[in-house]
């Protein structure tokens, strides 16, 4: 099992209604009162690894507890990040960036849960998703032709059936401008991205029906900064407000038009470093995010001294990996069926 490392800058825990003022606040070391052993889940994420004086991205997948870390990957010419399994537990997308110079390139790609069958779904593409019953994967394609780590250049939302091959456009394709950090929703009605500098906004969170054109702005219910994200049942989100404060809030859109209430932070650092990348577990009942020193972290950026950790909602958080190799992107793995 990875050491659990016991930081001098701990991370504070607040839980408050939005618009109200704190109702508690505590700062605790990290492995206190939370037993990650017990947690029935896996975590995959992307880890910066250097071989023979070389650098790329891998695809490493670990217990909840830190142990037993797997590369999934192992691909010295290809760098892989930003990985997302299946709600099923049997498959990883993810995006590879290949070649060199003006001929990289990041697309979306697919794979089991062991990294077997490797199948490239989408060329010069980005920010790809699941839909509920893991037989479609949702993607942005790139805005340029030229490479760039900028995680908002892209242009539409598109479709990908894993059985036939075929890509098809979301019906409000030539509008959806500037997005990432794609998210649908576990009823297959919704997705949840970040817009910036598009779609006249200059940076907001939104809603968008996956059969629809409507566009829902989520910042008049505080949901402000980026990276929304739901959770396995549909019935939370949870995001970053600030690069130092990690978000959740109940999200109920059975009406048509998205609600969100019950906003609180559970997550707050120092503004020496940053919180990033915040995932709600299947059971609702954990959140896996990225700990470091301030960094440039965009988009597949470098971020040396980066590891993940695990809290519960009550204020309790663990750091679960320890090398610090630039260990970002975490994503949750149902252990029923992903078992490497």
């Amino acid at each position: 099992m990875a050491k659990r490392l016991c930081v001098v800058l701990s991370l504070s825990f607040i839980l408050w209604a939005a618009g109200d003022s704190a109702l508690g606040q505590e700062t605790l070391s990290p492995g206190i009162g939370i037993d990650t052993k017990s947690i029935p889940y896996k975590i995959v994420y992307e880890s910066l690894r250097e071989a023979n004086g070389a650098k790329n991205w891998e695809l490493i997948m670990i217990n909840a507890d830190g142990s037993n870390p797997v590369n999934l990957t192992k691909t010295p010419n290809v760098s892989e990040i930003y990985p997302h399994a299946s709600p099923d537990g049997t498959k990883i997308c993810f995006e590879g960036e290949e070649g060199t110079g003006g001929e990289k390139v990041r697309s979306v790609f697919c794979m089991n849960f062991d990294g077997t069958n490797r199948v490239e779904v989408a060329h010069n593409a980005r920010q790809a998703c699941w839909s509920p019953d893991s037989r479609t994967i949702a993607f942005l394609k790139a805005e340029f032709d030229r490479y760039t780590i900028a995680d908002y250049a892209t242009k539409g939302v598109y479709f990908y059936d894993l059985k036939s091959g075929q890509t098809t456009e979301h019906p409000n394709c030539a509008k959806l401008h500037h997005l990432y950090n794609l998210c649908w929703s576990p009823d297959g009605k919704w997705f949840t991205a970040t817009v910036h500098g598009g779609m006249g906004f200059k940076h907001a969170d939104l809603a968008f029906p996956a059969e629809g054109s409507e566009i829902f702005d989520l910042t008049p219910f505080h949901v402000t900064g980026c990276r929304p994200d739901f959770s396995l049942d549909g019935k939370m989100i949870t995001w970053g407000a600030t690069d130092w404060d990690l978000c959740i809030a109940s999200i109920d859109c059975s009406s048509g038009k998205p609600q969100v209430t019950n906003v609180r932070t559970v997550v707050k650092c120092d503004k020496e470093h940053e919180v990033y990348h915040s995932d709600l577990s299947p059971d609702g009942r954990y959140l896996a995010f990225s700990y470091g020193s301030e960094a440039n972290e965009m988009g597949g950026g470098e971020a040396p001294g980066w590891n993940i950790c695990i809290g519960d909602l009550t204020g309790k958080w663990v750091q679960i990996t320890s090398d610090g190799n630039h260990n970002k992107e975490p994503d949750w793995v149902p252990i029923a069926t992903a078992k490497p």
